[in-house]
């Protein structure tokens, strides 16, 4: 039924323009395109297109007077290349970020369906953000940046989101998720909140956020906290993260995932280069841990397309408890990818 819906709303928008415009309705989306070939060590070697995160929606305000506005924001994400989806997500159309706000002198609050301060941070810093080679999908940041739902992942369901105004380049974002599960007898609400600084060369943030404690929906404790940023020089660019976490789901886990990176931008094209490891410490036992590595080259067609080629591996000591290592044979192996790309915004 949504496969259906979605186009014609999307028609309809398009069919009233004028009236659109007039109410301050946008029509937005993001359409990234890549031939890929993947290379895992015990696992699966492929070659095919991929959609990364395609998406269309709506977003707009309306002036309420005194400094004072409503904002909303409707995205939805489907894959052009697999249009009737598969057993697991039949319309191959899902909700994005999906919100209802104010905003105002006071900063933004919005509640519904958004992506947490944690994961927004981390998109800043890397230049193939929503491709093929995106660094949460490929190591070099941890599953806290993907995912959707209650407990600490990328996109925070069922909560309300804070933005400060910038106060000469300091800002600061809190998110609260509220836990729908009322079976487990607790009030186990996730929380989350970063500040950040940037001026015209130079970047940096830190955030933490929590689980709230002994979350039965997961089957245990999970917290994070993490520092990064980004320094211009002129055609350089010198990109990092560090993130720890705690989780405690019956075996206490310590995770370690952190990143370098560095880019040179000559007119439209950009050389890019990251390297990154992972590290999981189980208590009583072994360790296991990953490294990364991308090197990409990104032309801009204008400011709206682009197109990107590249290349990343991933070492696995073993099927560590990470989604870039999952496809990887349970003795460690090798998962290497190479992509080739457009991308266009509008």
């Amino acid at each position: 039924m949504k496969a259906r819906i979605i186009p014609a709303i999307i028609g309809a928008v398009l069919a009233c323009g004028l009236s659109v415009s007039q109410a301050d309705v946008i029509l937005f989306g993001h359409l990234d395109t890549s031939f890929d070939a993947t290379d895992q060590d015990g696992g699966s070697d492929d070659v095919n297109f991929e959609c990364t995160t395609c998406s269309v929606g709506f977003k707009g305000s309306e002036e309420l007077g005194n400094g004072l506005k409503a904002i909303f924001l409707l995205d939805y994400q489907f894959d052009m290349f697999n249009r009737n989806g598969d057993s697991s997500n039949p319309t191959a159309i899902t909700d994005r970020d999906q919100y209802l706000g104010l905003a105002g002198n006071f900063g933004q609050v919005v509640f519904g369906t958004m992506s947490t301060v944690y994961k927004s941070h981390g998109a800043m810093i890397d230049p193939l953000y929503r491709t093929a080679l995106q660094g949460r999908d490929r190591g070099l940041q941890s599953d806290f940046h993907n995912g959707a739902g209650e407990n600490l992942e990328g996109r925070a369901d069922n909560s309300v989101r804070y933005d400060s105004p910038d106060w000469n380049g300091l800002s600061v974002g809190a998110i609260y998720t509220l836990d729908s599960n009322a079976d487990d007898g607790e009030t186990n609400d996730p929380y989350g909140i970063g500040v950040s600084y940037s001026n015209d060369s130079f970047l940096a943030y830190a955030d933490y956020e929590d689980n709230n404690g002994d979350n039965t929906d997961v089957g245990g404790s999970v917290s994070a906290w993490k520092v990064g940023g980004k320094y211009e020089l002129g055609m350089l660019a010198l990109y990092g993260q560090y993130e720890d976490a705690s989780i405690d789901m019956g075996t206490d886990t310590d995770l370690m995932v952190w990143h370098v990176g560095a880019s040179a931008t000559l007119g439209n094209s950009m050389a890019y280069f990251a390297y990154g490891r992972g590290k999981y410490d189980y208590t009583g036992s072994s360790s296991d841990d990953y490294t990364s590595w991308t090197l990409a080259a990104i032309h801009n067609l204008s400011k709206r397309t682009m197109l990107y080629a590249g290349y990343n591996g991933v070492d696995c000591d073993a099927q560590v408890a990470d989604t870039v290592c999952g496809d990887v044979g349970p003795s460690g192996g090798e998962d290497e990818k190479v992509s080739i790309g457009m991308k266009h915004k509008f």
